[in-house]
């Protein structure tokens, strides 16, 4: 944990010293979450106030995304081969060696806010678990309010989540193969005026259960932690949580807010992603 917390100091470090803001003369250091003495160089804000200049960042750049967006999503898929899918070969190869001493069927990857490249990484870790041999692996996209796997992986949706939950279609209806893997995908069609009741309807845990049956790993693309009730509602119905942190851009505040509001027993680990790594360093360069 303190390496993340390490990571995060010197992005927003780097990022204060561009825009030209100079530590405080006088300013005593504060401690990491390793017990390190660090030296502050910026006033952290609240959670809640850069949570919502995250939003409004994304909701102006409009509903689109440029290609390159979409192509990182699915680069695993795009390019199999590439540096950043045997990163995701290994993160994959750590679950399975922690589903070996206990129940892993279920994980679901969420993020402190928007923009940390959360569905990034449960579409790409879903890709390369369906590679496996006689894998069955499902992508269910929880995101009820702004859902994002059906056009990374430029899926037609007839049904989805909410029709299910809302009883107005099946399983099977809903359910959408990903061409040339042996992915499916459980994705979002309409959004309804209730998420947060429809997940935590009794019908999403009788969902939860229908799929740990028919799928050996399922992956659940969760909507940020903080500020909504719905990642925690689901999460709870998962064995295990991937949190997903973003480099240079997830302030150290939200992270350990959201972290008081994950069920640290269900937690695997922390992906950073978007780090400033190569193939001879170490973990993940997005």
């Amino acid at each position: 944990m303190g390496k993340v917390f390490d990571a995060l100091q010197r992005a927003e470090e780097q990022r204060a010293q561009r825009a030209g803001e100079g530590a405080a003369a006088g300013i005593p250091p504060v401690a990491d979450a390793a017990g390190a003495s660090v030296q502050r160089t910026f006033e952290a804000p609240s959670p809640r106030r850069s949570l919502w200049r995250r939003w409004l960042a994304l909701r102006s750049r409009g509903a689109e995304e440029d290609a390159g967006a979409l192509n990182k999503r699915r680069i695993a898929l795009l390019q199999p081969q590439s540096f950043v899918a045997e990163q995701f070969r290994t993160l994959r190869a750590r679950i399975d060696s922690l589903a070996a001493s206990q129940p892993l069927r279920t994980i679901a990857v969420t993020s402190a806010g928007p923009g940390d490249g959360k569905t990034m990484a449960a579409v790409n870790l879903a890709l390369v678990m369906s590679m496996g041999v006689s894998s069955r692996v499902l992508l269910v996209d929880c995101d009820l309010r702004r859902p994002r796997v059906h056009e990374s992986l430029g899926l037609r949706v007839e049904a989805g989540l909410a029709e299910i939950l809302r009883g107005a279609a099946e399983l099977e209806d809903a359910l959408v193969p990903v061409e040339g893997t042996a992915l499916q995908v459980l994705p979002v069609r309409s959004l309804p005026s209730n998420p947060s009741e429809l997940l935590a309807s009794g019908r999403m845990r009788e969902l939860v259960e229908k799929l740990v049956v028919r799928f050996d790993r399922v992956i659940f693309d969760l909507p940020p932690m903080l500020g909504l009730p719905d990642a925690k509602v689901v999460s709870d119905l998962c064995d295990g949580i991937l949190f997903v942190v973003r480099a240079h851009m997830t302030p150290q505040g939200d992270v350990e807010s959201a972290l008081e509001v994950v069920d640290r027993s269900r937690l695997l680990g922390i992906v950073l992603n978007d780090a400033d790594a190569t193939p001879d360093r170490y973990g993940y360069a997005g």
